[in-house]
C-alpha cells in the first residue's frame, strides 16, 4: 500500500516570522498523523528556520524550485545542494514555473536528474490548461510531460497531477475525473519504469484541494495524497486535509 503524502506548497507567501508561527501551529496538529507523510514547502528564506522547527517531528521539508546546475552564475537561483542541506523534497515543473518563468519539459528533465543526483526526491508537476481539457487533450498533454520530463531518470520520485484550470480558481476536478487522468499517468510510468515500479510511485492530486473535498480524492484507487496550495496556509485547514488522508488509510 502506498503511504499517502500531503504536501503544502506555500508559494510566495509568509515572511520568516509568519512561517515560524504557522509551523508552530501545524506541528502539534500532525502528531497523530502517523500513517501520512506530511511535507512543507515554504519560500526559500524560510527553509533554514523551519528546518530547525521541524527537528524531532515526522514532518519533512521541501523547496519549491531549484536549478539543475551544481553552482555558477545563476543569480537568484538555488543549487540542489543548497536545498538538500535542509530539505528532502523539491517541487519541479509547477505550472506557475512553466507559465511565468519559461520552464519546459526539457528543463524539468534536467532538474529531475539534478535532484536525484543530490539525494532529493522530486515532486514533478504535470497538468493541462482549460483549453487543452476542453479539447480532450488531457491524456496527450500529461503523457508528453511525463515522457519528456522523466527521460532517463529513475523511479525515485513523486508525481503531482494539477489541472491548471483548477489551481487557485476554486474549481476542482471531481475525484473520479482526477483518478482517470492519474490512471493514465500511472500507465505511462509503467512504460518508463515497468509495472511494479509504477505501482510504487505516489501520484498526488493538486488544484483547490481543501478539507471539504479531500476525502473525495483520497478515496480513489490511484490518488495517493495531495499537493495543497491555498489551504496549506492555514494550520486547521491543512490538518483537516491530512486527517482525511489518515482516515482513508485506516479504512483500508
Amino acid at each position: 500500500m502506498r503511504t499517502p503524502i500531503v504536501a503544502g506548497n506555500w508559494k510566495m507567501n509568509k515572511t520568516v516570522a509568519e512561517a515560524r508561527e504557522l509551523v508552530s501551529e501545524i506541528v502539534p496538529l500532525m502528531k497523530e498523523m502517523t500513517d501520512v507523510k506530511v511535507v512543507l514547502c515554504p519560500p526559500a528564506p524560510a527553509l533554514l528556520p523551519i528546518a530547525a522547527l521541524l527537528e524531532g517531528t515526522q514532518i519533512r521539508l521541501g523547496a519549491q524550485n531549484m536549478h539543475w546546475e551544481a553552482s555558477g552564475a545563476y543569480t537568484g537561483e538555488l543549487a540542489p545542494a543548497m536545498v538538500a542541506e535542509f530539505g528532502r523534497f523539491v517541487i519541479i515543473g509547477h505550472s506557475e514555473r512553466r507559465a511565468y518563468f519559461g520552464e519546459t519539459d526539457e528543463t524539468v528533465n534536467k532538474k529531475v536528474h539534478a535532484a536525484q543526483a543530490t539525494g532529493l526526491t522530486p515532486i514533478v508537476c504535470v497538468g493541462e490548461t482549460l483549453e487543452e481539457n476542453e479539447a480532450s487533450q488531457t491524456s496527450a498533454v500529461v503523457s508528453r510531460q511525463i515522457k519528456e520530463g522523466l527521460k532517463d531518470v529513475n523511479a525515485d520520485l513523486i508525481i503531482a497531477y494539477e489541472p491548471i484550470w483548477a489551481i487557485g480558481t476554486g474549481l476542482a476536478a471531481t475525484g473520479e475525473m482526477a483518478n482517470e487522468t492519474i490512471k493514465t499517468i500511472r500507465a505511462v510510468l509503467a512504460e518508463l519504469f515497468g509495472t511494479a515500479k509504477a505501482e510504487e510511485i505516489r501520484i498526488l492530486y493538486g488544484g483547490s484541494v481543501k478539507g471539504s473535498n479531500a476525502a473525495e480524492f483520497f478515496s480513489q484507487s490511484d490518488i495517493d495524497g495531495a499537493l495543497v496550495g491555498g489551504a496549506a496556509l492555514k494550520a486547521d485547514g491543512f490538518a483537516e486535509i491530512a486527517a482525511a488522508a489518515q482516515n482513508e488509510v485506516t479504512k483500508k
